[in-house]
Formats: C-alpha cells, sequence, structure tokens
C-alpha cells in the first residue's frame, strides 16, 4: 500500500505540480460533489485501489463506492466507482484517476481477451517485463486479474538465459553450468533461450527444465513440441498478439509469452461525471 501511496503521489506531483489553477479559479474551497466514473466499453476492470488512492490523497475524508467487481468481464459497462467528497479534490484528482483506471483495466482486458484465444488448448499466456517503469506490479496484477500468468517479476527471482547471456557465456551447456552454480536455488525456475533443432538439443542434454523457443511460425513450433517430447517445459516467444495467438497455442506448447499484454494494451474507455451536492 506504501508502494502505491508513493506512485500516487508522485503522479499527483506531475500533474498539479504548484496548483490545479483552473479549480482554485472556479470552484468554491466548500463545494462538495459526487463523482461516478462509467465504464463505456466492454472489458475487465482493474486499478480500483489506485483511482482511490488518488481521491482519498486529495480528500482523506472522501466517501468511496465501489460499484464493480474486479476481475471480472462487463460486456456492458456502466457505473464503476461513486466518490462523494470535496469538488475541488475530485476535479483536481480526476485525470490521475483515470489514467491509473483506465490503463490498468486496459492491461486486464487485453489478458481477459488473451485468455479466451488459447481456451481449449494446454497453453497459458505469460506477461513480460515490458512494462511501464514503475508500474509494473500494478500491470502484472492486472495482467493476473485479466486472466493471464505472472513470468517472472524482474532480473531476480528466475534465471532466463537468452542470446546474449548465451554469446557472453560461450555457449548454452556453458551458461546453464555456471547459473546453476552461482544460483542453485533458482535451478528449477531455469530457461533457455533456443533457436533451431541443434540449440533445443544441447538445452536437452544440459537438463534444461524450460526452454524459451524464439520467433517461431507455429509449423516450428509443432515440430519443437514433438522433439522434446515432454522432457522440458516449451514457452514460444516473439511477435505474438491476438491475431497470432490461438494458432501458437494450437501447437502444443504450454506457454506463451506476450508482451502486448503491457505494452501495446489500449486503455478501457472510462468517464467521470460530477454532481453537485447540497
Amino acid at each position: 500500500m506504501e508502494e502505491l501511496r508513493g506512485l500516487v503521489r508522485a503522479a499527483l506531483a506531475e500533474d498539479v505540480g504548484s496548483g490545479d489553477v483552473t479549480t482554485a479559479a472556479t470552484v468554491d474551497p466548500d463545494a462538495r460533489a459526487l463523482a461516478t466514473i462509467t465504464q463505456k466499453a466492454p472489458g475487465t476492470i482493474y486499478g480500483l485501489d489506485a483511482a482511490e488512492a488518488v481521491f482519498l490523497e486529495l480528500d482523506p475524508a472522501a466517501e468511496i463506492d465501489r460499484l464493480a467487481e474486479e476481475g471480472v468481464w462487463r460486456e456492458r459497462g456502466g457505473a464503476v466507482m461513486e466518490v462523494r467528497g470535496a469538488t475541488a479534490a475530485l476535479l483536481t484528482g480526476e485525470r490521475t484517476a483515470l489514467n491509473f483506471l483506465a490503463h490498468l483495466s486496459g492491461v486486464a482486458t487485453m489478458a481477459a481477451r488473451a485468455s479466451r484465444e488459447v481456451q481449449g488448448t494446454r497453453a497459458q499466456v505469460l506477461d513480460t517485463r515490458k512494462t511501464t517503469p514503475g508500474l509494473r506490479r500494478l500491470e502484472k496484477a492486472a495482467v493476473a486479474a485479466g486472466g493471464a500468468v505472472n513470468h517472472r517479476v524482474g532480473l531476480f527471482d528466475a534465471i532466463l538465459i537468452k542470446e546474449n547471456h548465451i554469446a557472453a557465456a560461450g555457449g548454452i551447456t556453458a551458461a546453464i553450468e555456471r547459473a546453476r552454480t552461482a544460483a542453485p536455488t533458482l535451478a528449477g525456475r531455469l530457461e533457455v533461450e533456443v533457436r533451431d533443432e541443434r540449440e533445443i538439443d544441447e538445452a536437452l542434454a544440459a537438463g534444461a527444465p524450460r526452454m524459451l523457443l524464439d520467433n517461431m511460425d507455429p509449423p516450428q513450433l509443432r515440430a519443437a513440441v514433438a522433439r522434446v517430447d515432454g522432457r522440458a517445459e516449451l514457452e514460444a516467444s516473439g511477435g505474438v498478439d491476438l491475431s497470432t495467438l490461438r494458432a501458437v497455442a494450437e501447437s502444443g506448447i504450454e506457454w506463451i509469452s506476450m508482451g502486448a499484454l503491457t505494452h501495446s494494451a489500449p486503455a478501457l474507455d472510462l468517464s467521470l461525471t460530477l454532481e453537485a451536492l447540497p
């Protein structure tokens, strides 16, 4: 919660700066109002904590009612939240609250759409580290709320040996051996990137528990699945979007990483309307 408050304060400082001059010039300091946030397009809501934190930062006495459940697809949209409080606080916080809520709901919506695409296959959709700096934990929480799966949080909680690591270490076998020696507690979360049959065979011989199949098309993925034959988990990566996801999932792969969940998720359409209170 303290991390969230810090993000909210930074976002407000960026937007408000030395003061909301328009609101200060036009709104009675004692005025109170009811703000209603409405979802205007189909999708999944996530980020209510962040929106609430914005309004409470500006008006600690604000009264907030949630009208939508996070992580649930809403085809018809509708009211999401009502906030009763100081009119000035509601107006000053409007854009920052909507920015958090629309972006995070957009991520959750993209994750929900992706999860639907792979239903009936063995595949699960993963997020990546292609996140907005400073918002990774929020975005990954939104991914999970939408029904997709979180990959590693960062560089510290799993071993992912990629092409440049392999080049620096002197080969797949050397990289795997060095990683196991240096971080034995993470050996079970070790994954290595492979690009062709030769590299698949080398990774199998080195005992890699998981492989990242880089930029392979569905026929290549099917061949890799057959070649590995259950001896390691397989993850497809590279250029996957909603239009290609189903074909990738039907290859028999276990995991599909999809950077678009976070770096290309369009904001969910939300609006805030204000009603003066007596």
